[in-house]
């Protein structure tokens, strides 16, 4: 796992990006988390941020707090790799982000998902047959209310900046 979001591990993290992506053909991209619980919606942000700013080999979901009602126009796309963008509380600084592989234990996500999101990746890559990573983001604040906060704000800018980098090295931009 490598960390992303305020310095250190940055390089890190797009390089096990790279790696992972290396082999891309098409990319889904999927935001999780509730909009309502403040830093909750950092995978949502960070879709937002790319849209319009990657290839139309990516693929760019908000998923809200319901990833599995998006298997199928995921399974449509017929990608290759898809990452899920979700806060996690994963012990790091906030808005710092780690990749992490569907052997590994997955962080426990902050929002209720209707499934958990560990049965949604499993269930995603059995019936896409893509390779799944989990991009988790640590938040700072999850009460009710709207809007990141700064500094998970900063750290959704600067994951979506990364992942523009990577997929425009891996997927070619149309």
């Amino acid at each position: 796992m490598r960390t992303a979001g305020h310095g250190v591990g940055v390089d890190q993290l797009a390089l096990e990006l790279q790696n992972w992506l290396r082999n891309a053909s098409k990319v889904a991209v999927a935001g999780v988390g509730n909009s309502l619980r403040r830093d909750d919606s950092v995978g949502l942000k960070v879709v937002e941020h790319l849209k319009g700013r990657v290839s139309m080999s990516v693929l760019l979901i908000q998923c809200e707090t319901v990833p599995e009602s998006f298997v199928e126009p995921i399974a449509e796309f017929k990608p290759s790799h898809v990452l899920v963008i979700d806060a996690a509380m994963i012990g790091r600084s906030a808005g710092t982000a780690i990749l992490v592989e569907l052997t590994k234990a997955i962080p426990p996500a902050v929002s209720t998902h209707a499934l958990p999101l560990e049965l949604f990746c499993e269930y995603l890559r059995n019936t896409v047959g893509a390779e799944i990573r989990l991009l988790a983001i640590q938040p700072e604040n999850t009460e009710f209310g709207e809007g990141l906060t700064p500094t998970v704000e900063e750290g959704a800018r600067n994951i979506a900046e990364l992942l523009v980098q990577v997929l425009s090295h891996t997927t070619h931009v149309n």
